[in-house]
């Protein structure tokens, strides 16, 4: 039965109060509906992190979601409500005012900063020093807050504020939805006070009554006081604010004289339509005509015109960019050189993009070289648009699996060794079943029935997923006409010049906040640097927009896996499915980029579609109409913009309706909503008279895949991308290689695999030296000589200097112009990079030794030419010395040396297994160079081996994973089972599993 208490919750924190609330904004939301509360107030520690999410429930829940912070003024808690819009803006000026200028988390707030940002702001605070300044500063607007947890000393500073005579009002100062919340509370109160349970005392509070309650409950607390229950309810009604109106604009295209927004873009893309669409079709015109109709409708105009104006930007400051994403949907896009795919010849849908049905704004991201390039750009706005007119988006970083057992792990008290023992086989990805965790405690010397251990368990599933701390999102900035820190808060990010905002990039999508993606990729970085490179040593001029898409020699290599290094293509699936896809034109490449994601393995499409395009399966339609749509893809769905289009032709729905329908089965889809989808579905392609068996397996392609299709516009943007970096490895591989390691990190592999690779394909790849090397590595006689980027510990800064006063004539010379310290010279001995100087690498590290040793004015000219009394290293001493400097070598392979023992056990080299039958039971040893679990693999886990001669895949059933967890963290394997073959692709699933001794670490991409 319902309370009749009027009464209103003012005083909760989610756990967007990072470490000071333990309930998602969702959970209080939900439970204040099941308690029937009219409204509450969210009050985060020091922000407004929850407030999107928290004002999204309640609407959903009815609700009444009220907006305020709690801040902390000269020590003690003070909480800040907004009453009003202007109200809001104050409080967001004030937050930015305190936060920025300061290092990150380290907001200050004053009684001056409350002074002139305290219009339409209604303070609550229950410390007597506070009282008084606000008497003076917030007239009618304050209460002293009221609470009772049961707890005799709060009792006594509830009766101290009543004596003071100022107006009350009572509260629950809420930490958790539930009482049942408590626990998560207390463990997040030890992680912010660096502690644990048992240490904590009586830190943590004595009771579970920081919760939500009802006015029922509130009223049996207060029943002496019923005024200051009364007093929240009326409170509640006067704050008019919510986040229904933030006031927010994006900003407005300064315009030559006689031109509007509609009128001048109309203008820039009909001049530059002829160019970029060839041959200049009526088709192409239709197109862009139907779509500036609909922007002008939509009066988006301007949101075109900034991106373009983004984008001559980086013409003029050359840097290479690409729009991708749903935006390579449009043909006004591609006119004005925001894409690079041509929408009308891929047939790309435009509603997928923009429609208006759907209400909202496009979402453009555009791709630039990650680094200093894509730094440029985002100053450039700040420039432009002013530190307060743009921000960066924020990204909530969540509880993973392995970052929450670690952090539970610490407060109930493990030790550090234990802590990693119990974290190290936990994947990113893992849902962490029982038996798993249960063997995951076993495996840490943990019992697990002992109490500690089943409530770290529980635990440990009650953190995950909620918010740690707040980070910086990859690329999202948003853009305002005016003050951003009048719609939200501002506050300094981790890198100097960066500001951000307090929201993630859904919840500035949830308010209609306008995000541009400015998104860094490693591969633009690597042609930035590798056409130069081309130009300037081998003469030719290589233009990315104008490449033969019919190149025989990369759909070859292809069609052999041999794409270690090409962009989107070089991961051990990809691998194994370009072997099955054999791609012949750039289409295929579009299909390849997409059939390997969680939409196609999950829905069942791969191996459909491999079977037809092998000849194995007859090509088939659901319906005769539907041919047109699915042709290109053999009759199987692999793209989003495909169901849309099958949805339009098969049920009559507009392309509006068609995207509508793709959102409605969105990650948050309800039951309720399916079946009406489906209802309307059925109902559309009744009327278009198709039948009950092909309605069955229409419904049940769009309701099934919808959620996980891959964009074709997306794919296809990035085939442009894996085209391009797929010529540079055949047709110039040096600059290819070189500009990798360069840019790294990023792609799939450690640096060790492409320079292995490299090798593999004949380009010489010469040692890091203080003679002939840079900092980073260069073209060097139409091969790769490698950086000093690569020595562990060696700053950038010297190696500049060695870089700038090469050649040197000694080891003291070296020392002594590059300014070089002892253990520095050390890390370039120990790295063979002084066998320029003509020594060998224990010479070298003997004559370091040496001319490292500080020398006064009389004997610094002296050398101490001695000879080395040390023993020579042999070469795999030397193989594992530049592992273990620098991560990588140049020269023999670490399995050559080992393989006449390899050939004791049994093993086979990976290039011999070349001439072994498919099917026959092999041995088969290589470094792992990458480990991979992913979660559409029922339980499979994936290994690549390399050795001397190549790589070769490894499969691992989840039994044997099981058994052998620890055993698969050895940086060299043995594997035994049958042999899988196809060209280019070789693997093994095992049957069983050794590890080879090793010395040393080998570098390795695991479970990414």
């Amino acid at each position: 039965m319902a309370s009749t208490t009027r009464y209103a919750e003012l005083s909760a924190a989610s756990a967007f109060s990072f470490l000071h609330g333990a309930s998602q904004p969702e959970e209080l939301a939900a439970r204040a509906a099941e308690l029937e509360l009219p409204a509450v107030a969210l009050c985060d520690a020091r922000g407004l992190y929850g407030a999107p999410r928290f004002y999204k429930a309640c609407k959903a829940a009815g609700v009444r979601p009220l907006v305020g912070a709690e801040l902390d003024v000269d020590g003690e808690p003070l909480k800040l409500l907004a009453m009003s819009r202007d109200g809001y803006r104050n409080l967001c000026r004030l937050l930015t005012e305190g936060a920025l200028g300061r290092p990150k988390g380290e907001q200050s707030y004053d009684w001056g900063l409350l002074e002139r940002y305290g219009a339409g702001l209604h303070a609550l605070t229950r410390s007597p020093s506070h009282l008084a300044r606000l008497r003076s500063l917030f007239p009618g607007r304050f209460h002293a807050e009221l609470q009772r947890h049961r707890l005799r000393a709060q009792e006594a500073e509830n009766r101290a504020l009543l004596r003071l005579g100022v107006p009350v009002l009572a509260t629950n100062g809420v930490r958790y939805a539930r009482p049942t919340d408590k626990p998560v509370y207390d463990a997040l109160c030890c992680l912010r006070w660096k502690t644990t349970i048992d240490r904590a005392g009586r830190r943590l509070e004595a009771n579970r009554e920081r919760h939500l309650k009802d006015g029922a409950e509130m009223a049996r607390l207060f029943v002496d006081l019923p005024g200051a229950l009364a007093e929240s309810a009326a409170l509640a009604e006067r704050l008019e604010f919510t986040l229904d109106d933030l006031g927010y604009r994006f900003p407005e295209f300064p315009l030559p004289p006689g031109h509007d927004p509609d009128s001048f873009l109309k203008s820039l893309v009909e001049e530059r339509a002829p160019v970029r669409f060839i041959p200049d079709s009526p088709k192409a015109r239709a197109q862009i005509a139907h779509e500036l109709a609909i922007i002008a409708k939509l009066g988006l105009a301007g949101y075109f015109l900034v991106l373009w104006d983004i984008i001559e930007f980086c013409r003029r400051e050359k840097i290479l960019v690409q729009g991708r994403g749903s935006a390579a949907n449009s043909a006004v896009c591609f006119a004005l050189g925001i894409t690079a795919v041509d929408p009308v010849r891929m047939e790309l849908l435009f509603e997928r993009f923009l429609s208006e049905e759907r209400g909202e704004w496009p979402d453009i991201d555009l791709d630039l070289p990650s680094g200093g390039q894509r730094e440029k750009v985002i100053q450039h706005l700040y420039a432009k648009y002013g530190q307060r007119g743009c921000a960066m988006t924020a990204n909530v970083i969540t509880y993973r699996p392995k970052l929450a057992m670690r952090d539970v792990a610490k407060v109930m008290g493990y030790s550090a060794e234990r802590v990693d023992k119990l974290c190290k086989g936990i994947t990113s990805r893992e849902g962490g079943s029982q038996a798993g965790l249960l063997e995951q405690a076993r495996a840490a010397g943990l019992d697990p029935a002992e109490g500690r251990v089943r409530k770290t368990l529980a635990l440990w599933k009650r953190f995950l997923n909620l918010p740690r701390h707040l980070g910086q999102h990859s690329g999202g900035m948003v853009l305002t006409e005016g003050r951003l820190d009048a719609v939200v808060p501002l506050e300094p990010a981790a890198m100097p010049g960066r500001v951000v905002i307090q929201w993630d990039k859904d919840d500035c999508a949830d308010l209609g906040l306008i995000k541009v993606d400015l998104l860094g990729l490693g591969m633009m970085a690597a042609f930035e640097a590798a056409l130069p490179m081309i130009e300037r040593h081998e003469g030719v001029t290589v233009d990315l927009a104008a490449l033969p898409q019919d190149d025989p020699e990369i759909y070859a290599m292809l069609g052999r896996a041999d794409t270690v290094g090409v962009f989107q293509l070089e991961s051990r699936a990809q691998m194994a499915s370009l072997v099955r896809h054999l791609p012949e034109r750039f289409y295929d490449i579009v299909v390849q980029v997409a059939i390997i994601r969680p939409g196609p393995i999950t829905g069942g499409m791969v191996n459909p579609f491999f079977a037809r395009r092998r000849g194995r399966e007859p090509v088939t339609y659901p319906h005769p109409c539907l041919e047109p749509i699915l042709k290109r893809t053999l009759g199987v769905p692999l793209f989003q913009e495909q169901l849309l289009r099958m949805a339009m032709t098969a049920a009559g729905f507009s392309g509006g309706e068609a995207e509508e329908l793709r959102r409605a089965m969105g990650f948050k889809r309800s039951a309720e909503r399916m079946e009406a989808v489906e209802l309307r579905l059925r109902a559309g392609m009744t009327k278009k008279g198709i039948g009950s068996a092909a309605q069955d397996q229409i419904s049940k392609l769009i309701t099934s895949f919808a959620l996980y299709g891959f964009p074709e516009s997306h794919a296809a943007s990035f085939a442009l991308l894996a085209y391009a970096s797929a010529y540079l490895k055949v047709h110039h591989p040096a600059a290819f290689y070189a500009s990798l390691l360069n840019c790294w990190p990023m792609g799939f592999y450690h640096p060790e695999t492409l320079v292995q690779d490299a090798m593999r394909w004949g380009i010489p790849v010469h040692p890091i030296d203080v003679q002939r090397s840079g900092r980073l590595c260069r073209w060097e006689e139409n091969g790769v000589r490698l950086g000093m980027r690569f020595l562990k510990g060696f700053a950038h800064e010297a190696a500049d200097a060695v870089e700038a006063h090469a050649p040197f004539t000694d080891t003291w010379d070296l020392a002594r112009r590059a300014g070089l310290s002892a253990k520095e010279l050390d890390l370039l001995a120990g790295g063979g990079a002084l066998a320029g100087l003509g020594l060998t690498r224990r010479e070298a590290l003997w004559q370091a030794a040496k001319a490292g040793r500080p020398a006064g004015p009389l004997f610094s000219e002296y050398k101490d030419i001695s000879p080395s009394p040390l023993p020579e290293m042999d070469a795999e001493d030397e193989t594992l010395a530049d592992y273990e400097s620098s991560g990588l070598t140049a020269g023999v392979h670490l399995l050559a040396h080992r393989r006449a023992h390899l050939r004791e056990l049994g093993a086979l080299s990976i290039v011999e297994l070349e001439s072994v039958p498919a099917g026959s039971s092999v041995k088969v040893a290589g470094l792992v160079i990458a480990r991979q679990r992913p979660p559409t693999a029922r339980g499979f886990t994936f290994i690549t081996l390399e050795d001397e001669t190549g790589l070769a895949q490894g499969i691992i059933p989840p039994a044997l994973f099981a058994s052998h967890r620890a055993a698969l963290t050895a940086p060299v394997l043995l594997l035994e089972g049958p042999l899988s073959k196809a060209p280019g692709h070789l693997s093994v699933r095992a049957t069983a599993l050794w590890p080879v001794e090793c010395e040393g670490e080998v570098p390795s991409h695991d479970y990414h």
